[in-house]
């Protein structure tokens, strides 16, 4: 009779767990990837930038396995452009930099085979912070943390234009 109980507290969330997987829900940034990115490879000039660092974490939390050697993918993401920019927004009254603004530029495309999937597509996220000198090593930091969540943003957003592929 105990056990007939707790199935019937467990009912409800059952059928929850069913309708909300039955209508195509997922976690915000867990799209599913389909089978021609499944064993994507990422190819950059440089695989060690924040963004690509962050694209291959992304991708194996979706569920891919890129191979180790581009001839073995299912599809090549080509990243074109993979940039940071600094400008500075203000000055203070001894011409010293006030403020910064960064900006993370990212141009990829996608090609499986001889087919392109994609075609070449620009994201890119900015950010600005104010600028102390006195605060130097403190902001250098900040703005490397700045680059580290901008990549990972757009990460997720180059992950949401390959899950709709």
């Amino acid at each position: 009779m105990g056990s007939a109980m707790g199935l019937g507290g467990m009912l409800p969330g059952i059928l929850l767990a069913g309708l909300v997987s039955g209508c195509g829900f997922h976690l915000e940034g867990r799209a599913p990837l389909p089978q021609s990115m499944k064993t994507a490879y990422v190819q950059a000039t440089d695989q060690q930038s924040d963004f690509v660092q962050s694209l291959r974490k992304e991708l194996l939390t979706s569920g891919a396995r890129p191979p180790v050697d581009k001839d073995k993918a299912s599809a090549v993401v080509y990243i074109l452009k993979d940039e940071v920019v600094r400008r500075t927004l203000s000055v203070s009254a001894q011409n010293q930099p006030n403020e910064y603004e960064v900006t993370y530029n990212v141009r990829f495309s996608v090609s499986a085979g001889d087919k392109e999937l994609l075609a070449a597509q620009d994201v890119s996220a900015n950010r600005s912070y104010s600028f102390n000198e006195g605060l130097l090593l403190a902001k250098e930091h900040e703005e490397s943390i700045l680059r580290q969540a901008m990549a990972h943003d757009l990460a997720a957003i180059v992950m949401r234009q390959l899950s709709s592929l």
